[in-house]
């Protein structure tokens, strides 16, 4: 594809390569929000999203009211994956809605949430999520998506339109057909993304290039994996996730991957990390630009 228009307009050059160091998953448990509070002193990541289902989504509020600068946007959580922990809809507590399992819940896959939800209820969830962020006082900087659950044919409509009646950039790479197919997407949802991409960008809307991440299986040697990561960026802007948490009794109950979330929570306030990354010629920048564009800011 052709350079990102939003480099030019952010002032960088076609080859620079921009990063959005994004925290997932804040407010899920305790855990993460104590994570996220120190994070966000220390400096290196420069966005995150909160789920607004989940339990410590209050917490995760109040620390947004305190710092009204904070970088942060809504995790569209459309699923619990957890057995022993779990949270539900916040717009509906009807069964027809097809986003509620047997047990009350959201469902725990992805696959399960697609084949069942309608589009309405959908629809329905996502927009009460974001005004329950705006409501508790959170200046919300853009939205992205817990576990991908939107990226389906039927559902990616009812994301981009959250997203533009509330003004606010989303999480979605800008990538052609096969770009998209590359990623692992279906071939029909590859084909919508896609055509969407055209439309949107027609339209003026910030796009990202690229999405990467820490994978969630591999806690050993953080650092230097997050040096090779940074290293390995490609020109244009991405979206880096890293899903950091407090070491506390209640992450190790709730997640089985609670390892690598300790040590994502480590590596980011690493000293030798942020270095590394300042000194790699990366431009590190949030959400908050973006949104900047988007409302002619």
């Amino acid at each position: 594809m052709r350079p990102n228009p939003v480099l030019h307009k952010l002032g960088f050059a076609d080859s620079d390569r921009v990063v959005i160091i994004h925290t997932d998953d804040i407010g899920m448990c305790q855990a993460s929000v104590a994570a996220y509070s120190e994070l966000a002193d220390f400096g290196l990541i420069s966005s995150a999203a909160t789920m607004t289902p989940c339990g410590w989504f209050p917490a995760l509020a109040a620390h947004c009211r305190d710092h009204p600068q904070a970088d942060v946007g809504v995790h569209l959580t459309l699923n619990c994956e957890w057995d022993l922990y779990r949270w539900a809809p916040i717009s509906t507590c009807d069964p027809a809605s097809g986003l509620i399992d047997g047990e009350g819940y959201f469902w725990r896959q992805p696959e399960e949430t697609q084949a069942r939800a309608t589009v309405g209820a959908v629809a329905a969830e996502l927009e009460a999520q974001v005004q329950r962020a705006v409501a508790a006082g959170i200046d919300v900087t853009h939205v992205d998506t817990h576990m991908g659950t939107v990226a389906h044919p039927r559902f990616i409509a009812s994301y981009v339109q959250v997203a533009l009646k509330h003004r606010l950039p989303f999480m979605n790479p800008r990538q052609d057909e096969a770009g998209y197919r590359a990623m692992g997407m279906a071939a029909e949802t590859a084909a919508a993304a896609a055509a969407m991409v055209s439309v949107l960008e027609a339209e003026g809307l910030p796009l990202l290039d690229n999405f990467a991440w820490l994978p969630l299986d591999e806690p050993a040697d953080r650092v230097d994996r997050a040096r090779r990561a940074f290293d390995a960026l490609p020109a244009g802007i991405t979206h880096f996730v890293i899903h950091p948490a407090a070491d506390t009794p209640e992450l190790r109950a709730i997640a089985p991957d609670w390892r690598c979330r300790v040590a994502d929570f480590e590596a980011f306030r690493s000293d030798e990390l942020r270095q590394h990354v300042r000194a790699s010629g990366t431009q590190v920048i949030g959400y908050r630009p973006l949104r900047d564009l988007l409302r002619g800011g």
